[in-house]
This record gives C-alpha cells, structure tokens and sequence, in this order.
C-alpha cells in the first residue's frame, strides 16, 4: 500500500512539472508536448498559399490563437498578425492538449502539414465545436490541418 501511495505522488509531481509552466526572458512560456527543435520556420501565410511544398517537411509556425477548443483544447486554431483565418491545428497522436483559455496567446509550432477529408458527422461535430469547415457536396469536408508536435505558447 505504502508502495502505491509514493508512486502515485510521483505520478503526480512529474506529471505537474511536465505541464508547468516555464519562464524565458521573464514571459511565462506555456510548453507541450516535445521541445521546439531546429526545423526551419515558415511564415503562415506563405505556407496556407502553397502547402503541398511543404508536404512531408516538419517546420515550424509562428502566429497567434485565434481559437481554441472548449471542451478540453484538443484543437486551436493559429493565425497571422491581423488574418481572418488561419489553420487548425491538432496535437500529435492526440498526446496532449493546450489550455482552454490560450485563445489570444502567441504561438510557436512544430510539425506537419495534413489533409483530412471527414465524414457528415464528423464535420457536423467539429463545425458545432466552432472549427471553420468548407463542406463538399455529398456533405463530407476536406481540411488542410497542422499536427504539431511541440507547442509554445505565451501572452
């Protein structure tokens, strides 16, 4: 019993410092999943113009959180400064997730690119949940999405 009340403390110590916040160059750095590597940066807006270029490249995005999911901010959504839209980004093999209220945050990203085409009801779901879908004609949708593996963010 002794046994697994100090595992589960542990459990719980490492977990808290893995989600905790750091601080760099006195801003409090959100960070999730793994460490920002040395994978070159792509402005957003030149990405979204011409993603197939970028197609099985990991980059990195720089933009701000226009949203982020309610629920358990199993998705955001990353813009540039002043653009309307931007792209969804989603969290590599749904691992982690970023704060719910992180919606106004600047962001830096590590992944890839992917295209997903949903069935009606999955984009009937995402669409209720807030994300911005172009439906297709038989009602699926195709979306051009971000999977990233390594999140900062910070006000």
């Amino acid at each position: 019993m002794r046994h697994r009340v100090i595992r589960s403390v542990f459990v719980l110590v490492a977990l808290s410092v893995l989600v905790a916040p750091t601080m760099v160059g006195g801003q409090t750095v959100i960070t999730r999943g793994e460490a920002i590597g040395g994978s070159p940066v792509v402005d957003l807006e030149r990405a979204l113009r011409s993603v197939d270029q970028y197609a099985d490249q990991t980059v990195v995005l720089e933009g701000a959180v226009k949203k982020v999911c309610q629920m358990k901010g199993c998705w955001m959504e990353l813009t540039s400064q002043g653009a309307d839209r931007g792209i969804r980004v989603t969290f590599k093999d749904y691992a982690f997730f970023v704060p719910t209220d992180s919606t106004g945050y600047d962001a830096r990203l590590e992944g890839m690119f992917e295209e997903n085409v949903f069935s009606k009801s999955d984009a009937d779901h995402l669409i209720a949940e807030g994300v911005a879908l172009q439906r297709n004609p038989d009602g699926t949708a195709t979306e051009v999405s971000f999977v990233a593996q390594a999140v900062e963010l910070w006000q």
